[in-house]
């Protein structure tokens, strides 16, 4: 018989590790080439792992809840006689490291409990003994220990630690403990899982630096509302402010390439992108975030960015992103005047370099000059933040980056045939 290790397909360029959702399989079971062996979650979305071939599933290496690598063997089959032409033979996709076997019967020793190898290892390196793991509430399938629960409780332990050697209270960890009755305890789903680590991972990486700018949008706010209706009955597309900012926002980039770059993992080179590939973060009915890529914004007219904007906003919310549908972004665009707020600090989307939020637009007084003197008139505002790394974009270059964004917007030529 032949044996086929399958690892986990790469998902894009920012994703390192999935978490393991669950097999659709059992150890023993029948699979078909392309049938659906896994489902796995990313920070960004969920994805099915195909079978590579047909044949019997001898081995899974993980468990539900658990973390892999991109690359890292998580199932192995074994052919059919029909389907190998080769006997007692193995085929390894890649070389994966694993701790080894006297280890992990070390580590077996101290629990009862069934573990994974990621789990082990971690126990094994942080040098946990059988009172520790005893005290790990498991959050997983039949209540087993994932990585998550190991790692909570190493730094609840560390700060117990600190608090008893310096008898210094201090209220760094929250546990679930720490409340009375009245208090709710609300387990995070995977996806919220993931962001939170994506977040904090970015924050980590990136020294964040914000600007903002209030440009008047009155001829922009005009444009769009005398020619929407005739946008739509045209090109069978709503017109929203979105796709006009995407179209402000790539005239700029083409104006200041050096926005539209990456650090590389050395943080020794810049990874100048060529294509402008717009991402779109969207809120979900779960109230979860994501970010699909509008591809090559930058040779799309303002039809063209509509279908996109549309397109990817609809498939967001009803739960029919793929993965190629959230990879390859080189700049982001948060919306956050859709809830009402004037203006934000959002976060840089790994491994992009600058984010930019809009606000909502609001009516408010202005001084105009006129060749009559000046005047207060009505004029619709809205206000633009930047939050862009500062390894790599000083504050001029973001400064008069997000100025020629403005720019773009406030000077909306009001003339601008459909």
């Amino acid at each position: 018989m032949k044996k086929i290790e399958l690892t986990i397909p790469k998902l894009g360029e920012s994703v390192e590790s999935v978490q393991l959702v669950r097999f659709t399989k059992n150890i023993g079971d029948f699979i078909k080439e392309d049938e659906v062996i896994a489902e796995v979650s990313t920070d960004k979305v969920d994805s099915d792992i195909p079978s590579a071939i047909s044949g019997k599933i001898i081995e899974f290496r993980f468990n539900e809840g658990d973390e892999i690598k991109i690359g890292e063997i998580f199932a192995t089959i074994e052919q059919t006689e029909s389907d190998s032409s080769s006997e007692n033979s193995t085929d390894k996709v890649e070389v994966v490291q694993t701790i080894s076997t006297t280890e992990l019967n070390e580590i077996s020793s101290i629990s009862d409990q069934f573990l994974s190898p990621l789990v082990k290892n971690i126990i094994q390196k942080e040098n946990l003994q059988s009172e520790d793991i005893s005290q790990i509430k498991g959050s997983g399938r039949e209540g087993r220990i994932s990585k998550n629960d190991v790692l909570n409780y190493i730094q609840n332990k560390s700060v117990t630690d600190f608090d008893s050697s310096n008898t210094l209270i201090e209220n760094t960890v929250v546990s679930s403990s720490s409340f009375g009755a009245k208090s709710e305890i609300i387990e995070m789903d995977k996806m919220r899982q993931l962001i939170s680590k994506h977040m904090k991972k970015s924050k980590q990486t990136s020294p964040h630096v914000t600007a903002y700018v209030e440009p008047d949008v009155t001829n922009f706010v005009k444009w769009r509302e005398e020619n929407k209706a005739k946008f739509e009955t045209k090109y069978k597309q709503k017109l929203t402010y979105t796709p006009m900012i995407v179209d402000c926002v790539v005239r700029a980039i083409k104006d200041f390439p050096m926005i539209n770059v990456s650090v590389d993992e050395t943080e020794t080179k810049i990874i100048k992108h060529n294509e402008i590939n717009i991402g779109i973060a969207t809120a979900l009915p779960n109230n979860n975030l994501i970010v699909p890529v509008i591809k090559h914004a930058g040779e799309l007219n303002l039809e063209g960015l509509a279908k996109n904007v549309n397109t990817i906003v609809d498939k967001a919310r009803n739960n029919k992103l793929s993965p190629d549908d959230v990879r390859g972004g080189t700049f982001t665009i948060s919306n956050v005047g859709t809830f009402g707020n004037l203006m934000g600090t959002p976060i840089i989307n790994q491994p992009e370099v600058a984010i930019l939020a809009t606000g909502v637009i609001k009516k408010k007084p202005a001084v105009l000059e006129t060749e009559f003197g000046d005047i207060i008139v009505a004029r619709q505002f809205m206000y633009l933040s930047l939050s862009f790394d500062h390894r790599v974009v000083d504050g001029s270059l973001g400064g008069v980056f997000l100025k020629r964004i403005s720019d773009y917007i406030e000077n909306w030529d009001i003339n601008t045939q459909i």
